[in-house]
């Protein structure tokens, strides 16, 4: 919900800014039970530290906690900062969207601490804080929940070699087995380590379906803390046998056994092979083939799944540029070294984003390093899609949208019965197949960066360098609406140039949350906002979001991943921000604003809010005006107002600055003293060309010169690709090729003892058809044996013909030598 901002920014001005939060003057506030509320004598608002507007005891109340996030499967102890108590440890509760409570304390040093919950969901929990034992919850913060995967070494317990613990009982896989961890995360004299198991259990796709974590039994109880312990595993009894996913618990001692939220900590989900019974241990392979073939019937009595999932995208470039709906899968990272253990032969995997919207399944497409992708249908290596989504899906918290856990149950346990435990892998397979790319549509590239130059969905380019809050892109159907704010750069000099450049951007679509990039002042690095809340990301890089999933990279790019497939990236480049937006073909004709009319007529992208046109020779002066048009209102304003500055030049004024003239591409030129060098770095760049004479700045110049050609690359990435889909290989044959993009060619060969009946060769055509059929290999000799006889038998003809003649010869010689005297 988009706050009221004028009449508060119209008070604010008359308050005299003071050191750190003060309430407003003559203010009596406070923000007990108030925290986000703007109204009143005074603020209670993320925004009011930075317009000095905040009621006096706004940090005991509005939490501000460290370490902000942790793993969904909960344990871990946080410090709520700013506030000490002096009441008895037994008096602080926490209390988890306002349902699931945990105990807290208050330590030796007057500070008070919580204790995450175990959920079911990723994402920003609010919670409650109650200091006199839950009679009252007066104070609130927000509490980061990820996915397990996410989560530092150093708070998890570590399996010493997982793959032993995960194939225990196999073949040659006995003995001891290793569990370390950090004692200083745990600080305690004693602990025990319990496990526990995970299942979902009732009516797949029905209310009864649920998921749920129960405490199984104890390895170990009230051992010293050593940070480490072995032990040789022993089969389960046979009432725990069921569970066949699980991890580990470290607790201190003093909890009873199974005792739910408390401080521990989790070693990584994983097959529970090692706790399995004597049948297992007996005959892995016949248990997991049995185990394999359960899971095969049950997979076929479901839905199917794959109809709803996006298809992949054909090639590595193509996945790595289409952002907004795809994002590298943290189990197989071209950029983390490729450790692809799931997918040897790949280099690079990605996940889609969105889970599909009924079943909440995910995509996964896998690639080499030709940039092909690999199908299942060719290899084991190939990309196999998910019925539970790696990642969750919202609203999560019950089958198959839990994070991570509802993937481990239905794809992952069931991949090592059937092709880590036994050799079945075919089943698996043919019920995960691949999917191939050919219906696959690129999205479309809109960018703008420098002293801003666009290029819109369509292709169009041109320059607008206003001074004020514009629109970049409204989208009806989605509600999808981004916005920008265009400030003067201020010269070394200290004067202001006549050009503007992107110092801030937000974003929004339908009731999501809003997520706002800008400058930090003076610091060169991006600033992240929140519905106007500024967030850290010195723990975590990547949240799960309302209506979105954000990501930041080494601080200095932004990716935001809408739910319905767009994508935004802004980064630094420059003194100014780049912003690139990414739009599935969907959006075809619904979008409008200054990255233009998508819908593949470049002439009508200079669409007025009216509806009029203004032609694609309009002068620059005339674009001018467009640009202007496209201010924002301060009624549907995303943007952020938390500064006395940002209040009196944005909020209270007009949205375009009517009196502020730039320089416009016709009057530019170049100092002479700068002409040798802007020819040689800018070249025919019009963009640089123009950023160098409106700055004299060569940097600037240079950094809009790389991002106009990024763009560019990434244009050519997104270009689609023609697919003739999988070719399969003849029976008792074999292809070679595994490329079925235009051009390609895949080539035919029969076994031995079959002979090959029609082409050997197909090559992918431009229409999408392969040009000749898969041919097919007949009984009988193959051209190989029947040169082989034949030359064979011409071999054997020609040694009898060889006898024939020297037996001759030696006749002859006989009979000269019988009539000498």
């Amino acid at each position: 919900m988009k706050l009221s901002l004028l009449p508060w920014a119209l008070l604010l001005l008359v308050t005299a800014p003071g050191p750190g939060p003060q309430p407003a003057a003559g203010a009596q506030g406070s923000c007990s039970h108030r925290c986000g509320v703007q109204d009143g004598p005074c603020s209670c608002h993320p925004t009011c530290f930075g317009l000095a507007s905040c009621c006096s005891d706004i940090r005991d109340f509005c939490l501000e906690i460290l370490p902000y996030s942790g793993s969904i499967m909960g344990g871990k102890d946080f410090v709520v900062q700013h506030l000490n108590s002096s009441n008895s440890t037994d008096g602080v509760i926490c209390s988890f969207k306002e349902s699931i409570q945990t105990r807290g304390f208050v330590d030796s040093s007057a500070r008070v601490h919580c204790v995450s919950p175990l959920l079911y969901e990723t994402g920003r929990i609010p919670f409650t804080l109650s200091m006199d034992n839950g009679h009252s919850f007066p104070r609130s913060g927000t509490w980061l929940a990820v996915h397990p995967s996410k989560v530092s070494e150093s708070e998890k317990s570590q399996l010493v070699n997982e793959t032993r613990w995960q194939y225990y009982g196999t073949a040659s896989t006995q003995g001891n087995l290793t569990l370390t961890w950090n004692t200083l995360a745990l600080p305690t004299n004693s602990i025990t380590i319990e496990l526990w198991g995970y299942e979902e259990t009732g009516k797949p796709y029905s209310q009864e379906w649920t998921a749920a974590w129960s405490y199984l039994y104890s390895l170990a109880t009230n051992i010293t803390n050593s940070g480490s312990f072995t032990f040789t595993p022993k089969p389960a009894p046979q009432n725990y046998q069921r569970w066949k996913v699980g991890a580990l618990r470290i607790v201190n001692s003093k909890h009873h056994a199974g005792e739910k939220d408390v401080h521990a900590l989790w070693s990584n989900e994983h097959a529970l092979a090692w706790h399995l019974g004597d049948d297992f241990r007996a005959d892995p392979v016949a248990w997991a083939r049995a185990q394999c073939l359960a899971w095969e019937e049950l997979e076929d009595q479901l839905p199917n799944f794959l109809e709803e999932l996006p298809d992949c995208p054909c090639t590595l470039a193509q996945a790595q540029a289409d952002s907004g709906r795809f994002q590298a899968d943290y189990g197989c990272d071209i950029e983390h070294g490729s450790v692809c253990t799931y997918h040897p032969g790949a280099v690079h995997c990605v996940r889609s984003v969105q889970a599909s919207p009924l079943y909440g399944s995910g995509q996964q497409c896998c690639y080499t390093a030709a940039g092909t992708q690999l199908l299942t249908a060719d290899s084991t290596s190939g990309s196999t899609p998910d019925r539970g989504h790696d990642w969750g899906a919202p609203p999560y918290r019950v089958p198959p949208r839990v994070p991570g856990l509802s993937h481990w149950i239905y794809d992952v346990i069931s991949f090592y019965y059937c092709c880590l435990w036994a050799p079945e892998c075919s089943r698996y397979m043919q019920r995960r197949p691949s999917s191939d790319c050919r219906s696959y549509q690129p999205p479309r590239l809109a960018s703008t960066f420098g002293d801003p130059h666009f290029v819109t969905f369509d292709g169009t380019n041109f320059t607008f360098n206003g001074r004020g809050e514009y629109v970049l892109l409204e989208a009806s159907g989605t509600d999808l609406r981004v916005q920008a704010r265009a400030q003067t750069r201020m010269t070394p000099e200290g004067s202001q140039d006549r050009g503007t450049g992107l110092t801030a951007v937000a974003v929004q679509e339908g009731n999501s949350d809003v997520v706002e990039v800008r400058l930090r002042d003076g610091a060169g690095a991006l600033q992240v906002l929140l519905n106007q809340e500024v967030l850290s990301f010195k723990e975590q890089r990547w949240m799960d979001l309302k209506g979105m999933f954000l990501s930041v990279a080494a601080g200095d790019r932004v990716s935001v991943m809408l739910s319905s497939g767009a994508g935004l990236e802004v980064s630094v480049q420059g003194p100014f921000l780049s912003v690139a937006v990414l739009l599935p073909n969907k959006f075809l004709t619904h979008t409008r604003g200054l990255l233009g009319t998508l819908n593949d007529n470049p002439s009508d992208d200079f669409t007025l809010r009216s509806g009029q046109v203004l032609p694609p020779s309009a002068s620059s002066r005339e674009l001018f005006q467009f640009g202007a048009d496209w201010a924002v209102e301060n009624a549907s304003s995303l943007l952020t107002y938390d500064s006395k500055f940002l209040v009196e030049n944005f909020l209270l004024r007009p949205k375009h600055d009517p009196n502020f003239l730039p320089l416009f591409p016709e009057e530019t030129t170049s100092s002479p003293s700068q002409a040798s060098e802007v020819a040689k770095l800018c070249g025919d760049n019009n963009f640089c060309n123009f950023d160098v004479a409106a700055t004299g700045s060569l940097s600037v110049g240079n950094a809009t010169r790389l991002v106009h050609r990024q763009h560019l690359l990434r244009t050519q990435s997104l270009q689609p690709v023609v697919s003739c889909g999988w070719l399969a290989p003849p029976s008792n044959g074999h292809k070679e090729g595994m490329r079925y993009l235009v051009g390609s060619t895949v080539h035919f060969h029969c076994d031995s003892g079959y002979s090959l009946a029609g082409a050997e060769a197909s090559t992918c055509q431009a229409d999408g058809t392969w040009s000749r059929p898969t041919p097919t290999c007949q009984p009988g000799r193959s051209y190989a044996v029947l040169l082989g006889v034949i030359f064979g038998g011409l071999a054997v003809v020609a040694l009898v013909a060889l006898v024939y003649v020297l037996l001759r010869r030696r006749k002859s010689n006989t009979a000269v030598w019988g009539s000498r005297p």
